[in-house]
């Protein structure tokens, strides 16, 4: 443009020109966003309908900022997972955690995330890279996963400059859920794997002993595979990842007959996709030991298996120094950093209500399930019999839009916890139970930068509502979690004895006073940790949210439509200490009469009856 009017001597002619570039401006700009409005409707189906931007400005054609190699010698470090109770993402969130003292710059991203990137421009930029790479076109389901797997902003030259390529370096944490399935959030980008790894069948992954420590014994090797499970090889892209470096830790449960599906699955595309493994999968088994089987690998497997691949040892020490240096000056009283900030409601101001989108994927149940009133209820045992299994009828005819269900269907039940154990932690942390609030980002917090905000419940509601409903008061807390409330604790003995317990050489501990002897999130701050005090939005990030118990469908969707039926036993055993322990789920359905309703949701289940 500049040329052109250069070259033109009439100021009518310039001021004619100027007029018509405005109007086609404006005119783009309309037909722009009227295009992104009326975009694949498959796309906007996966988030409700609105564009979300997770990467920020992920496009290719901006200047992408260098990373400082002193302070991140391994350079960038992305942490994936897919969790459905929260366990997987606690675990990405302590890997990144530790990254800077290692010596990388980390981000974690939910899975769903990866399949809903409405960066048009990083979707386009990485279906270009694609083309130029392999001459071969990408799909769009494609283009979205590399839009963020191998994002250039994300890849680094680890050769010491002897070849401009770059690379991207993943670290996937998976669960499986229920039998062998992917969890909610990772169910579009497993499909998307199936097919670009050319594994049609996940269940013909061949199994293979796992040692104690949880890890893989074909050391770098790859799972094998049934031959059933492979599709046709010309389906194979061999090449779409071959620019990315990973590693996988599964969290499964031995008790299924397809332990650790997912992990293995994922350890199996990611590699038939062209990635090349750092480190041998890691295994969790949440029957035994979990957390020390995340534990034993990430200190024994991972951290030296990136260390070695990208981290030099006097560039280690350098930035094991300059992350210590950056966290001294502080008190023992500061507090760790926190991606929340509560924005209390007064005079009367409802609040924005959160949409849809902005809720985590692990936490959608939250604002899915509805409140149903309970018609019929009974118990089935005698008298004499001691215990109680009780039969439980739910009328779900005012929400059959989002209820109607097919027998063997699970029903998602959403417990409370009970008024008093609500009102003692309040007490106790001196919350006001009838304040309104809101959930914000903190702009300020470490996290901020390199995740997408997202709400881990709806909001607004009050402190009761989210104290009833979203944090587990009552059940066993993790290891972790109790380091994770350390720094809380005003007292030395009370942060000593957190610390202790959750340690690896505590584990015997640990199992013997919070385990054995029922010791929820409650008794800590009230009982057995009283100096501990916790800003509610930091309560938020640390409490573990209280998850969905789901129960099978004892009725047929053909005999009633408009009811389901479910039957369930009591929980209740003596503590190890004095008093008695009830089921959080069971006991609250136990406490339901007939008229009363009960929050849930329906799961489809992969059983199904014959046909015939």
């Amino acid at each position: 443009m500049t040329t052109i009017l250069e070259t033109i001597s009439s100021p009518s002619t310039v001021l004619t020109l100027g007029a018509t570039t405005v109007i086609l401006l404006g005119s783009t700009y309309y037909l722009v966003s009227k295009a992104a409005s009326q975009r694949d409707p498959s796309r906007d189906r996966r988030n409700g309908g609105s564009a979300r931007v997770v990467n920020g400005d992920a496009g290719g054609g901006a200047k992408l900022k260098e990373l400082d190699r002193s302070k991140y010698p391994g350079g960038h470090l992305t942490i994936y997972y897919g969790s459905q109770t929260g366990t997987a993402q606690m675990f990405a969130k302590q890997i990144a955690s530790e990254a800077e003292s290692r010596g990388f710059c980390s981000r974690v991203v939910d899975l769903q995330d990866v399949v809903e990137n409405e960066d048009d421009a990083a979707v386009e930029a990485a279906r270009q890279d694609y083309v130029n790479i392999t001459q071969k076109e990408l799909d769009e389901e494609g283009a979205l996963i590399r839009a963020t797997l191998s994002h250039p902003r994300y890849r680094d030259n680890d050769d010491g400059g002897i070849t401009s390529s770059t690379r991207s370096k993943a670290i996937f944490f998976v669960a499986t859920y229920g039998e062998g399935e992917p969890t909610d959030n990772a169910q579009q980008f497993v499909e998307i794997m199936k097919g670009k790894s050319g594994i049609a069948n996940i269940y013909k992954l061949d199994h293979f002993n796992k040692r104690d420590s949880g890890l893989s014994d074909a050391g770098n090797s790859s799972i094998s595979l049934d031959e059933s499970a492979t599709l046709d090889a010309t389906l194979r892209d061999m090449y779409f990842l071959n620019d990315l470096d990973y590693c996988v830790f599964g969290l499964g449960n031995k008790q299924y007959e397809h332990y650790n599906n997912m992990g293995r699955f994922m350890d199996a595309a990611l590699q038939k996709c062209g990635g090349s493994r750092i480190a041998p999968i890691g295994l969790g088994d949440d029957d035994d030991d979990l957390e020390g089987d995340f534990e034993t690998w990430k200190d024994s497997v991972l951290w030296p298996a990136l260390k070695e691949r990208y981290v030099k040892e006097e560039d280690a020490l350098a930035a094991a120094a300059v992350s210590a240096s950056t966290k001294e000056g502080g008190s023992v009283a500061t507090l760790p950093s926190c991606p929340y900030r509560v924005e209390y409601l007064t005079n009367g101001s409802a609040g924005q209500v959160a949409s849809q989108d902005t809720i985590q994927t692990s936490s959608k149940h939250y604002s899915l399930s509805v409140d149903c009133p309970v018609v019929t209820r009974r118990e089935l045992r005698d008298p004499s019999d001691p215990g109680s299994t009780v039969h439980m009828e739910i009328d779900i005819s005012k929400h059959m839009d989002v209820m109607k269900y097919q027998t063997a269907d699970n029903l998602g039940v959403l417990p409370k916890n009970d008024s008093s154990i609500v009102e003692a932690v309040a007490s106790a942390l001196k919350y006001d139970l009838d304040q309104r609030f809101t959930l914000q980002p903190n702009t300020q917090s470490d996290e901020a930068a390199s995740t997408k905000h997202t709400l881990p419940f709806p909001t607004p509601c009050t402190v009761r509502e989210c104290l009833t409903r979203y944090c587990d008061l009552s059940g066993p807390p993790r290891r972790s979690d109790l380091k994770q409330f350390a720094p809380y604790a005003r007292d030395e003995i009370d942060r000593k004895a957190l610390l202790r317990m959750s340690s690896k050489e505590g584990k015997a501990e640990y199992k013997e006073k919070i385990v054995e002897a029922h010791v929820g999130i409650a008794d800590i701050v009230t009982k057995l940790c009283p100096s501990i005090v916790c800003p509610l939005e930091h309560f938020i990030m640390v409490c573990p949210r209280l998850q969905p118990r789901y129960y099978t469908i004892s009725s047929s969707s053909t005999v009633h439509p408009k009811t389901i039926h479910i039957t369930f036993a009591v929980l209740e055993t003596a503590k190890k200490y004095g008093g008695k322990f009830k089921g959080l789920c069971s006991g609250h359905l136990e406490g339901v009469p007939k008229g009363d309703v009960v929050r849930v949701f329906v799961r489809d289940s992969t059983f199904r009856l014959p046909k015939q």
